[in-house]
């Protein structure tokens, strides 16, 4: 699916306000960057901080529903006490 680049986006805006030229070079008339080795290793770099940011995510929820699992489990345990 190609980009729709009718979209204004962070990065856009990002790179403008750094240097409109070079967003300009970039985006309008196509120019190659000096150096694309720097700009694949901004993608790795942000894909893996992406990776670590949905891990995280993950971790958090599955500690959140650990928590409330363990909390309805106190509730039954002293429910169950009290009956008794």
């Amino acid at each position: 699916m190609p980009k729709d680049r009718s979209y204004v986006r962070a990065s856009d805006i990002g790179a403008w306000n750094f240097c409109n030229r070079a967003w300009w070079l970039a985006k309008v008339q196509k120019a190659q960057h000096e150096r694309p080795q720097q700009l694949d290793w901004g993608d790795q770099s942000h894909a893996a901080h992406g990776r670590l940011t949905s891990r995280a995510q993950r971790l958090r929820r599955s500690g959140l529903a650990l928590l409330a699992g363990g909390l309805i489990l106190l509730g039954f345990t002293l429910l169950v006490q009290l009956l008794l």
